[in-house]
């Protein structure tokens, strides 16, 4: 899998911080690159709130701090009424951070030094307080200082990252800055768009402050953050002349006795995003059913191992899980699948049943689609670990099991062993039963056609674009109707038009007669 032109390139605190030396090095002024974040993330406020007449600005120490210094001398120049208050006394800062101190002191800004009780008053809070160093729990003044600006129920513009959050990772420890908009200087930072960030960043803008990140070679992002033109050149117009089988033909393993809807939501997706057929190897109960709903799928009745032998070999892909259960029909159905030696997509009950063989080796052709819970069961960790390092995660998921893992939640990503991508798309409504059956149906459909079509570099490619595709069809969902009720059958027309992201040609005889 390889990263798109279109994805923006996401980085650690580390990382960022040498690019911050190294543009400091070849500016030759150490301040002038303050200077520049202080007055981007002031032009951004004066764009976003043009009517404002009061800010506080709360002011750390280091670079972060400097920032905020910045901009107080630039608003009080503007005109604005500033208050500053002051969590690291001035006297104790240095560098940058003390030159940015005595700007906004020649300004006419004085300080406030922090003290419990300290009423905060502005029509704007502006957050410098912690930059990209900061983790783990909180220390005071800062906490509270935090708590006061989430209570005062003003906006908050936070500068580089929200107070709060662990940028590396998106963990909040406790209580994080609940930001309007976040400005982030130089490289994208890859805490700031899944798990717990995200419910606290805001609107998340990148400043460049005229550094190019991808110029430093030797500086790998740690992640590329996905982007809706992806599906343009992923997903071309098909050829005048294909026709079902060129398209490849998914089977969809699911449904085990009382739990046939979890077999058609995976099926009906797989189909609509264009795989050319689709079977579905069900409990005999769930077949009228099937018939009823979607006859374009083949539906059978399967009662082990032997009715699923031929199905699984007329197959292209196999996608195996979604209401499969535990007991002997969902073991057999996952054996099937796995002894086939064909590419399949493993969710749901299908990764419970992994988590608990430890025989199963890694593989290298398949995708497994868990959410945190199922992540944690993987490997023997807790959902509340999983979701405190995401990244650290998902790295151990493909190292144990192999193949391309897609670890769900708030900022999906998706890793192959080479590249990890993010999904900055979806919303709070696919918290809903079926949105994961959804999404292995979609992934299936895309790996049968493209594989189909020689169009498919790796199956963390196919993976990629399903996360990406199953998001923006929720988007849209819920655009339409909201978030409230979000079901994931709601989602099949819209990944059907996602789906063919360019118009398709016409291919009738224009000629004239």
């Amino acid at each position: 899998m390889s990263a798109s032109f279109s994805q923006r390139p996401l980085y650690l605190a580390d990382q960022v911080r040498e690019l911050d030396r190294r543009a400091l090095e070849a500016e030759g002024d150490s301040f002038a690159l303050m200077r520049r974040a202080g007055e981007s993330a002031y032009d951004t406020l004066r764009a976003r709130w043009p009517q404002l007449r009061r800010l506080c600005v709360l002011c750390g120490g280091g670079n972060n701090g400097g920032d905020g210094y910045v901009i107080a001398a630039l608003a009080v120049a503007d005109g604005l009424m500033v208050d500053l208050v002051a969590l690291k006394p001035v006297a104790e800062l240095e560098g940058s951070a003390r030159k940015a101190a005595a700007l906004a002191a020649e300004a006419g800004v004085v300080p406030v030094a922090w003290e419990d009780g300290l009423t905060l008053d502005g029509e704007l809070m502006i957050d410098a307080m912690l930059g990209t160093g900061a983790q783990g729990a909180l220390r005071e003044p800062y906490a509270a200082a935090i708590a006061e600006v989430n209570a005062s129920g003003c906006p908050v513009l936070a500068i580089d990252v929200p107070s709060g959050v662990d940028v590396d990772t998106g963990h909040v420890e406790a209580e994080a800055i609940k930001a309007t908009l976040t400005i982030t200087f130089i490289g994208d930072k890859f805490g700031l768009h899944t798990g717990a960030a995200l419910d606290v960043v805001g609107e998340v803008i990148h400043a460049t402050l005229g550094v190019d990140p991808l110029r430093h070679g030797d500086i790998v992002p740690v992640a590329w953050r996905q982007n809706r033109q992806d599906l343009v050149a992923a997903l071309p117009p098909r050829s005048p002349n294909s026709h079902k089988g060129s398209h490849g033909h998914v089977l969809v393993v699911a449904g085990a006795p009382g739990m046939g809807g979890a077999a058609l939501m995976t099926s009906e997706m797989a189909a609509r995003v264009g795989a050319g057929k689709v079977s579905l190897a069900t409990d005999a109960a769930h077949v009228s059913a099937s018939l009823t709903r979607f006859p374009e799928i083949m539906a059978r009745g399967v009662r082990g191992a032997p009715d699923l032998e031929p199905l699984v070999e007329a197959a292209d892909i196999l996608a195996v899980g979604p209401g499969i259960g535990s007991d002997a029909w969902g073991q057999a159905a996952l054996q099937s699948v796995l002894a086939a030696g064909k590419p399949c997509v493993v969710d749901a009950d299908a990764l419970n049943l992994l988590a608990r063989d430890a025989t199963q080796s890694r593989r290298d052709d398949w995708v497994l689609t868990p959410h945190p819970g199922e992540a944690g069961r993987l490997l023997g960790i807790s959902t509340a670990e999983v979701q405190q390092d995401r990244r650290r995660a998902v790295v151990a998921l493909q190292r144990r099991w192999g193949g391309t893992i897609v670890l769900k939640g708030a900022g999906t990503l998706v890793y192959d062993g080479e590249l990890l991508t993010l999904c900055p798309f979806g919303n709070p409504g696919m918290a809903s039963g079926g949105m994961g059956d959804a999404l292995t149906g979609i992934i299936a459909g895309l790996v049968v056609q493209l594989s189909s079509l020689g169009q498919l570099s790796s199956l963390g490619e196919a993976a990629s674009v399903g996360v990406l595709l199953h998001a923006l069809a929720a988007d849209a969902a819920a655009l339409d109707g909201g978030e409230r009720g979000l079901l994931a059958t709601d989602l099949a027309s819209y990944a059907r038009t996602l789906a063919n992201p360019q118009p398709f040609p016409s291919h009738a005889d224009h000629s004239q007669r």
